[in-house]
């Protein structure tokens, strides 16, 4: 909100909404800098290899597309790092700082399009609702895991671009397109997940503003895709057959085994991703009495539809239009996410697939608002002219239901948020153990060790490369190694150490190899975790 002073400058002034909306912000933002600060979500190898890679482009080492040992996750996210690291070196707090700029950003863009589509006090909803964050939510909005945390402001920076265009609020249309495009480029190339929503905000720009995609807005707009999707392109081009991102995301998208029947995909999709994803429920899954909202969604998409609809016939087309546009996002995304067996097989593991939901949060929560708002409203006008009958009694119970709805989605994602925050000790203490386990190898004046997947780049970022890490499977043959220059260094050692978990098979069969000086060889041993350094190297593979 701005308004006009005496020296005739616009200086902006917030409303009560827009006061409340920044104090609610402003609080989720201090609760997740409290939780980098303490490493909360804990870190993991997928995280450290991004901070790798981070430390590589500030180094000048390396200028990756994709993650490390793959061909379709971008690596913005360690770009955004990298300066960062450079001045400050490598750690968790520092790495998941720019992630955390992001969540600032989606808040803001998501206070701005849902009070243009919506209301101010709808809008203050939304945010309050985004402040909070069971793990399973600011664990996809924290940890620099790649995607979610930079493709959902882009989308809804999008959406308002289009909304503006239709709306004629801006002056330089030709740079709106063109930007417009530059998000869309860096957000494919970031996650194909958030194709249904590039796809729909597109729709939404082609009917917002069809004369500004003719002559040079277009060209813009073309240009600014190539460009942010530039990244891609160029690595696709010079992939080996096979190895390129489509052939790659094909190959995941459809490997072979049973597929589970649609009810039990639409089961685990609604009943426990939706829920996990709209953060009520604890990282574990969720209880019976917090499958609700899971329940209820496709029926909130559905009415959401129908009142956009009845907006665009009665004249409020644009908003109306934008609202379909979310209810599109949302249904598409679902549908892609229950195709995947991995929807009834491993919800718990795959619901961070649905992280994107929360761009339609104001188009799916619009109903309930609108029902609670008219009921209270209504109720206020027939205490003053009284006489009306049932529809009345229909319009306060409907209304009271919607408002019970929206009070007991805050409440439980508030108490999915307390259990998160209840449960940070024990999360703070495996993250201990895994700094005590590089300070320990790192003592022992090792340099090049083998361990598992989930040990091996978390202890090399953990150490800033002081020590790296070849991976090795249960069997202690080669594993995943997704920067094989560490495998190579290792293999090169001609006395490597072994970080095992205690009593693994890989322990087992280390034991075995090393013969009756196994004992000896023990150099420490951390959290669940011994280090063995034999006189001689063990690499059975070869």
């Amino acid at each position: 909100m701005s308004t006009p002073v005496q020296d005739g400058r616009w200086r902006p002034r917030l409303d009560r909404p827009a006061f409340v909306a920044l104090l609610l912000g402003l609080a989720g933002v201090a609760y997740r800098l409290v939780l980098i600060l303490f490493t909360l979500p804990g870190s993991n190898s997928d995280e450290a290899t991004f901070g790798l890679a981070a430390m590589h482009i500030a180094a000048g080492r390396d200028r990756p597309v994709f993650l490390y040992g793959q061909h379709y996750m971008g690596m913005l996210e360690s770009y955004l790092a990298a300066p960062l690291i450079g001045l400050a070196g490598p750690s968790w707090p520092v790495l998941r700082l720019p992630v955390l700029a992001l969540y600032a950003i989606f808040l803001w863009l998501m206070y701005r399009l849902s009070r243009r589509l919506c209301s101010p006090w709808f809008a203050v909803l939304v945010v309050g609702l985004l402040a909070l964050g069971s793990e399973r939510v600011v664990r996809d909005q924290l940890t620099v895991v790649g995607g979610r945390p930079e493709v959902k402001p882009a989308v809804v920076a999008m959406l308002l671009i289009a909304v503006a265009l239709a709306e004629r609020r801006v002056r330089h249309r030709w740079l709106a397109t063109g930007l417009f495009g530059l998000l869309a480029g860096v957000a494919l190339w970031s996650d194909w997940l958030i194709v249904p929503y590039l796809a729909v905000a597109g729709l939404l720009l082609v009917w917002a503003a069809p004369r500004d995609l003719v002559g040079w807005p277009g060209v813009l707009l073309v240009a600014g895709f190539l460009l942010g999707v530039s990244p891609m392109i160029k690595d696709n081009l010079v992939a080996p057959d096979g190895q390129d991102s489509l052939s790659v995301f094909r190959e995941i998208s459809t490997k072979a085994g049973p597929t589970p029947p649609w009810s039990d995909r639409l089961r685990g999709g609604l009943l426990e991703g939706v829920p996990l994803a709209s953060g009520l429920c604890p990282v574990d899954g969720c209880a019976r009495w917090q499958q609700w909202f899971g329940l209820l969604y496709p029926l909130l998409l559905v009415a959401a539809a129908v009142l956009a609809v009845v907006a665009y016939r009665r004249a409020d087309r644009v908003r109306a239009v934008a609202q379909l546009a979310l209810v599109a996002g949302a249904v598409l995304t679902l549908l892609a996410y229950v195709h995947s067996p991995l929807a009834a097989t491993d919800p718990l593991g795959n619901s961070r697939y649905l992280s994107v939901l929360q761009v339609s949060l104001p188009a799916v929560l619009w109903p309930l608002w609108l029902a609670a708002a008219r009921s209270w409203r209504g109720a206020a006008a027939t205490a003053a002219r009284p006489g009306r009958g049932g529809a009345v009694v229909a319009r306060r119970v409907g209304g009271a239901a919607a408002t019970v709805a929206l009070v007991a989605l805050a409440g439980t994602a508030l108490a999915a948020t307390a259990r998160f925050v209840a449960d940070a000790g024990s999360l703070r203490a495996e993250e201990g153990h895994a700094r005590e386990l590089a300070d320990a190898v790192r003592g022992a004046g090792l340099r090049e060790v083998y361990g598992d997947y989930w040990t091996c780049n978390r202890l090399t970022f953990n150490t800033g490369e002081a020590v790296v890490c070849g991976v090795l499977d249960g069997n202690l043959t080669p594993g995943q190694n997704r920067y094989p220059a560490y495998w190579k260094r290792v293999g090169r050692a001609a006395r490597p150490g072994y970080v095992v978990p205690v009593g693994s098979s890989a322990e087992r069969g280390l034991r075995r190899l090393i013969g009756d000086r196994a004992d000896a060889a023990v150099v420490a041993e951390v959290g669940g975790y011994r280090v063995y350094h034999p006189e001689t190297a063990v690499r059975p593979w070869r």
